[in-house]
């Protein structure tokens, strides 16, 4: 778009790509939250958790945390939130529980977005996974006992499938319209942006912030808005200037290796805080993993570089560039 856009301009352009990108994220979000709403109805969800008890118990955690994590791991932030109310548990393990919930919740639907913009859903998924436990391992070593508990509200009702059903429905509509209007402002924005040539300011701005995490400056608007935002909005504008060819497939990978660890910090931050666990060890620990994965994923290319080329097929996870599909 020229530089002299004006607004109308910039709301009529970004009106067909914003409900394309609606269409293409509601498209992997409903039927991956009625699947995850109808596992936990059916106890699927707390089956699996049971397996994991365990090992929660080595992190400091009670076994039933393990369901805690499974929920919040496959429906959300706010479902993960809603299962901790749901447990006895001190400070001390809410804040644990967190952090690892933070770092991995709503795999399903996340990790698919993150396909669509260059990315491997499964190794996402393992990376999520091992250092969200990596996280509670070391959260366990150095956090001080916490006497205060965290809220508890007591076994939530059990609901029928005709409940559990329509809540789904009544939820998903409500997210659908909030994901419309904030889609296609976030589109608008970008345009007038770009028309204004603000973008670069914004990446120059940025520069610093983004060469101390391991990414290029052309990543700034990316970086913020999944960070403001979150992976599924953030996704939105990263594939629509990958389209516009913006950023290639290999800096939105990148992105993607950032935003996996460290995203939604703004909404995620406030909501744990409200519940009483404390923000600097919810955003300190998320930005130092995710500094830890780009920078270390950068060292490692930069070490197989080196290798016969025979070697480097072993280590397809830190190809760089690939296409994937839309």
């Amino acid at each position: 778009m020229a530089r002299s856009g004006t607004l109308r301009e910039c709301a009529f352009g970004a009106f067909r790509p914003a409900m394309g990108n609606v269409r293409w994220l509601l498209s992997l979000m409903l039927p991956i939250s009625l699947g995850v709403a109808l596992l936990q109805h059916w106890g699927v969800l707390a089956w699996m958790a049971g397996g994991l008890s365990p090992m929660f118990r080595m992190m400091g955690l009670p076994g039933e945390a393990a369901v805690i994590f499974v929920s919040g791991a496959s429906a959300g932030t706010y479902a993960g939130i809603a299962a901790m109310m749901a447990i006895p548990l001190t400070m001390r393990q809410a804040t644990i529980l967190g952090v690892m919930i933070a770092l991995c919740h709503a795999l399903p639907m996340e990790c698919a977005v993150n396909r669509m913009t260059g990315s491997s859903p499964g190794g996402m998924a393992l990376l999520r996974v091992v250092m969200a436990m990596v996280a509670a391992i070391c959260l366990n070593a150095v956090l001080p006992d916490m006497a205060v508990h965290y809220i508890y509200m007591g076994a939530p009702a059990e609901s029928d499938l005709q409940e559990v059903l329509l809540t789904w429905v009544v939820s998903q509509v409500r997210v659908s319209v909030v994901m419309v209007a904030v889609i296609y402002t976030l589109m608008v924005v970008q345009r007038v942006i770009e028309s204004r040539g603000w973008l670069g300011i914004i990446s120059r701005w940025l520069s610093p912030l983004m060469a101390l995490f391991g990414l290029k400056g052309s990543c700034a608007y990316m970086w913020l808005v999944g960070n403001v935002l979150g992976i599924s909005y953030g996704a939105a504008v990263m594939r629509e200037m990958i389209d516009r060819k913006i950023v290639t497939y290999e800096e939105a990978n990148d992105v993607n290796y950032h935003l996996v660890m460290n995203h939604s910090l703004l909404e995620d931050t406030i909501v744990f805080a409200l519940t009483g666990i404390s923000a600097l060890w919810l955003v300190a620990t998320r930005v130092l993993l995710a500094m830890a994965v780009v920078w270390g994923r950068r060292l490692m290319a930069t070490a197989i570089s080196l290798l016969p080329s025979a070697g480097r097929r072993h280590f397809p996870f830190v190809r760089r560039g690939h296409s994937c599909g839309r």
